[in-house]
């Protein structure tokens, strides 16, 4: 079982870009790893979803040798065992450079085929042109100019909880931002920025609480999916909503951003709309 530990884990070591296509680049890691720490099985947790990499620096040659270049939707199904490291990826997409397809269909259904080997489920890949326009953002209420106070930004979700006098019958149906999102990469300590959309269905849940859970993310150190995976739980165990998805927006490194969904709506498709700051 691939694990964020192995020594063949490429991030946080130097790395040769190899320019020619080569899928055993793609490192993947068991996404069961970090629930199992927390003496959690991973297959028994309430949530679907999928996560969404946007690819901007695409390039391959076609068979005259002339290079194209492209931005690329990759769709992670959340419930496939592996998620895959995000340097690993950008080293094989990197490998598509010098190397020759007769068009770009040929080079989606060979993302198709390696990066769902990786993943363990199947992989959706959208070669999409230089002048595709990415969805609106949602209508969302920013939480980030609430008048909180903190002093320690360690994970703690016992700050969680509904809003003063909410009563358990009163369902409200609540669309919310904060653009306060901070983790930091497990391996290498990196921090990783992002937009976090959280939208519920259920007794109010208190908004200062969500900020200060939100803000307390600031020195967590994990994977983006698993950071999504964690507030999910947290939320959903905390305040009992009656539905809920948390959908994280990432800024992008080395031309990747990475935007995990997770919803109790097995139906639920994230919109891939693009924030300011990606």
């Amino acid at each position: 079982m691939a694990s964020v530990h192995s020594e063949s884990n490429p991030l946080g070591k130097q790395s040769d870009y190899i320019d020619n296509y080569d899928a055993t680049l793609l490192f993947p890691i068991s996404r069961a790893e970090s629930w199992k720490a927390a003496g959690i099985e991973r297959n028994t947790l309430p949530f679907f979803g999928e996560d969404v990499w946007n690819g901007y620096e695409i390039s391959w040659l076609n068979d005259k040798g002339i290079p194209q270049v492209a931005m690329a939707e990759f769709r992670l199904p959340a419930i496939s065992p592996f998620l895959i490291e995000s340097k690993s990826f950008k080293l094989y997409l990197n490998s598509y450079n010098q190397t020759r397809f007769a068009n770009k269909e040929t080079v989606e259904r060979r993302m198709v085929r390696d990066l769902s080997a990786a993943a363990g489920g199947e992989v959706k890949v959208t070669i999409l042109a230089l002048d595709y326009s990415f969805p609106a953002e949602p209508k969302t209420v920013c939480i980030d100019d609430l008048d909180i106070s903190m002093d320690k930004y360690e994970l703690d979700p016992t700050v969680l909880k509904l809003a003063e006098g909410a009563a358990q019958d009163a369902v409200v149906d609540v669309s919310l931002v904060s653009h306060l999102l901070k983790s930091n990469c497990p391996v290498t300590g990196q921090p990783d920025w992002g937009s976090l959309y959280i939208e519920y269905k259920g007794a109010h849940i208190d908004e200062k609480s969500l900020l200060t859970y939100v803000v307390s993310l600031r020195t967590h150190q994990d994977f983006h999916e698993q950071c999504v995976e964690r507030t999910f739980w947290d939320i959903w165990t905390r305040c009992k909503p009656e539905a809920l998805t948390v959908y994280a927006r990432y800024v992008r490194r080395g031309g990747l951003d990475i935007n995990p969904m997770r919803s109790s709506d097995p139906a639920k498709v994230a919109i891939n709309f693009r924030t300011i700051r990606q």
